[in-house]
């Protein structure tokens, strides 16, 4: 077989990580559910603890004796060795029980007392809530910088006190508003804190925005969204190029215990071959949609990287992402009441949060997603009254963009 480093993605990930002798020939992984694992000798179990507990360090392509679930198992390394390149310049990765989990470990590895965090606005509503409700009380400063502002976020970072972390989500949810990430890391880079810069790819990513190539540390996702795409399970993964950033985040997740349970690794590993696929046809169809809806009387604006006005943000899409991707939002004339009546008369599209499945989804972010944030915040971030985040997906956008007109008719 073929050095992996030499192959292709689409092609690594069928092919990498898997040894099908290991499970009586199968031709695609098995699911192991057991929750302890038997050692060969007592020397291979003292081995494989001290190396998990960092007593020892692991030899070259070593990899310890399974222990327990908690600490991993054969599913969870099987789908971490097939999410490696789906990331361009990543070399190792890790999987939670959701998007969540993985922010979440992230920001206790690498956050320390009396230090700070630059993020981002708007932000994910559940990683806000993290910062203010969990982290602040534990000394560490959240600093919130409008996306997109590149010289503001470099200023924020220049002038953090003992920045830890540097969180970039782009395009930012549910705005679309772009965040350069070179220039991100570049300022984090100048800072003597050397904060770890972490970027939350859910909505591009893996196909259509690589950071690990644009200078950044580590890649979050929900996993939930593209990775699975079919909105029946919960998941999140951290993948980076540093792996000692990676054994961080491990020794963390053993702590937690939010490693992603064997059946869920199996089932999610079954479709990230496909992602490329979906995500390709998605964006087409998001395009093709978006592009149409712009001068319709009720919409204020269409909100979607091919249609940006502002030269910046033209600017970073084109020097950092592939394609647009299957994400666009709505801001209506009528604010709340028109923003519902469109969601209340769509046919096709469903009223539900969470975007990146097959299906296509639309939501009122100020109401739903968002709602744990300040009537301040959301208006300086830009989520509007009258905003609806749409994720398409892979249906016919001829019988989708019928659902929206008629829908838009309703609202008058």
């Amino acid at each position: 077989m073929s050095d992996p480093a030499e192959l292709h993605s689409n092609t690594a990930v069928l092919t990498r990580g898997f040894d099908p002798r290991l499970s009586v020939g199968s031709a695609r992984p098995a699911v192991f559910r057991s929750s302890t694992y038997v050692f060969e000798s007592p020397e291979e179990a003292e081995r494989a603890f001290a190396v998990v507990h960092g007593h020892a360090a692991a030899e070259p392509n070593e990899r310890a004796d399974l222990i327990y679930s908690r600490i991993s198992h054969p599913n969870a390394e099987i789908l971490e060795d097939h999410l490696v390149p789906l990331e361009p310049g990543a070399n190792s990765a890790l999987v939670f029980n959701s998007g969540m989990a993985a922010i979440m470990t992230a920001f206790f590895t690498f956050a320390r007392s009396h230090s700070s965090i630059v993020y981002t606005m708007p932000l994910y509503g559940g990683t806000t809530t993290l910062i203010h409700t969990f982290l602040e009380p534990l000394s560490v400063t959240g600093i919130p910088v409008p996306a997109g502002d590149t010289a503001a976020i470099a200023e924020a970072i220049a002038a953090a006190e003992d920045p830890c972390i540097v969180l970039v989500e782009t395009p930012a949810n549910p705005t679309l508003i772009m965040t350069g990430i070179r220039a991100a890391a570049r300022a984090a880079k100048r800072h003597a804190s050397k904060p770890v810069v972490m970027v939350d790819n859910t909505f591009l990513g893996p196909v259509f925005q690589h950071p690990l190539k644009l200078g950044a540390d580590l890649v979050l996702y929900s996993a939930t969204k593209y990775l699975s795409g079919f909105s029946d399970l919960v998941a999140g993964a951290a993948i980076s190029n540093d792996p000692a950033l990676i054994e961080r985040l491990r020794s963390r997740r053993s702590m937690f215990g939010n490693i992603l349970q064997p059946d869920e690794c199996w089932m999610l590993d079954g479709r990230l071959p496909t992602v490329s696929l979906r995500m390709n046809r998605e964006s087409k169809n998001a395009q093709r949609i978006a592009e149409k809806l712009c001068g319709r009387p009720a919409i204020r604006r269409v909100i979607y990287p091919t249609l940006f006005t502002d030269p910046d943000q033209a600017r970073i899409y084109k020097e950092q992402c592939d394609y647009p991707g299957a994400i666009f939002s709505l801001d209506f004339h009528g604010g709340k009441p028109a923003a519902f009546e469109f969601l209340r008369h769509l046919k096709i599209a469903r009223n539900a949060v969470s975007l990146g499945g097959v299906e296509t989804l639309a939501c009122h972010p100020r109401s739903t997603t968002h709602s744990g944030d300040s009537k301040e915040e959301l208006d300086r971030a830009g989520v509007t009254d009258g905003l609806v985040r749409v994720s398409v997906g892979i249906e016919d956008w001829r019988d989708l963009l019928a659902d929206f007109e008629q829908a838009l008719n309703a609202v008058g």
